[in-house]
């Protein structure tokens, strides 16, 4: 959809798939190295992954990982949907610029950059670094269930503020992204974004959230969620109404971020059940994107399933962790590391000499020609 300077339509022809002839040099390559096809599992698959997306055979070590988390507070959390108190995603964004957060510890000792974009926390911009706060968009989002999240103007500005993410990561030399988000709420709209795209009613994709939550907040996030669908539905075809509407500017942004990290040949680690749901919007906009992406792990959230099974993505991990804040993407950067760095440094075998080509081969010919010659 074409939205002023936005025109969504321009991503299908901007983004291509990673090189199909790229994947079967190094599935050729692979065949060459001494050890049985499928030895590796799925290091195999990683590995011929990584070489399409790098565009590179023998595909290079991930030398310049960077975690980038999405932040913000959703209205809909007043309904208490969440175990957490509304509004109250500063505190975990506090946690983590600390260093004290699950994601920022696993991001510290793996030698990770951790990036926090704040689009929509509810607390005044001057309690945050300006690096962190660059690019909000307002003060919270609205309350789904009865408003839109967004104007639409805001929804692009998030959008936009996204993609402008994903281009500064991709100039600074960045090889691999990690996605995550940091919001108290943010499950809700999530939800509601996979079961407009899946077609599915609201008890299908309504989880638990991170801190689990009792049945009673779960009957109300259910009910959050079918407010929201019908709200979202009718206006399904529009991507950009659809994150203004029922999203918020987290999701607005993080949609953004993925298509443009696509547009830029940039490979993407997602993380939870949000992460899931941008993509899914994100699919809908440009089919060819996902292709970009890798599912870090199964949060056992069945939002996430069913929107990864749409897209035909199978989870690296399943642990059972529920966290969030790109705890999952963290996880699985070491199995994606280890994937390139055995199909960078396995050495090929040399195939054997066939006979006749070596000294050996040649003496033994020479002496049964001259016995040839010699009985005649």
């Amino acid at each position: 959809m074409s939205d002023g300077g936005l025109n969504l339509d321009a991503f299908g022809d901007l983004i291509e798939r990673p090189s199909a002839k790229l994947r079967r040099e190094a599935e050729g390559r692979r065949a060459r190295i001494g050890y049985p096809v499928q030895a590796l599992g799925r290091l195999d698959d990683l590995g011929g992954w990584l070489a399409a997306a790098q565009g590179r055979v023998p595909v290079t070590a991930i030398e310049a990982p960077k975690a980038v988390l999405f932040a913000g507070d959703h209205g809909v959390a007043e309904l208490g949907v969440s175990a957490r108190p509304a509004g109250s995603a500063v505190t975990l964004v506090r946690a983590a610029l600390e260093g004290s957060s699950p994601a920022a510890i696993l991001a510290r000792r793996a030698g990770v950059p951790l990036r926090i974009v704040d689009t929509s926390l509810d607390c005044p911009a001057g309690e945050l670094p300006e690096e962190v706060t660059r690019h909000r968009v307002r003060r919270g989002s609205g309350r789904i269930d009865i408003e839109d999240a967004l104007t639409r103007e805001e929804a692009e500005q998030a959008f936009r503020a996204g993609m402008a993410v994903a281009d500064e990561e991709a100039d600074s030399g960045t090889d691999l992204l990690l996605l995550g988000d940091i919001s108290v709420g943010g499950t809700t709209p999530a939800g509601v974004l996979i079961a407009a795209m899946c077609g599915t009613d609201a008890s299908v994709v309504t989880g638990r959230g991170g801190i689990r939550i009792d049945d009673l907040a779960w009957m109300r996030k259910c009910a959050a969620i079918r407010d929201g669908l019908r709200r979202g539905r009718p206006i399904l075809g529009d991507q950009l109404a659809l994150l203004a509407a029922v999203g918020g500017a987290d999701l607005a942004a993080m949609t953004g971020f993925l298509l443009q990290s696509a547009v830029r040949r940039t490979p993407v680690i997602l993380d939870g059940v949000v992460s899931a749901a941008c993509a899914l919007v994100a699919q809908r906009i440009a089919f060819r994107s996902p292709d970009w992406w890798l599912a870090g792990q199964a949060s056992g959230e069945p939002g996430q399933a069913k929107a990864l099974d749409r897209m035909a993505m199978d989870p690296l991990l399943d642990h059972g962790v529920t966290v969030g804040e790109g705890t999952g993407a963290l996880l699985a950067l070491p199995l994606v590391r280890a994937a390139a760095d055995l199909a960078a440094e396995l050495p090929e075998v040399p195939e054997p000499a066939p006979a006749g080509e070596d000294g050996d081969a040649d003496d033994t010919d020479d002496t049964a020609q001259a016995a040839i010659t010699e009985a005649t």
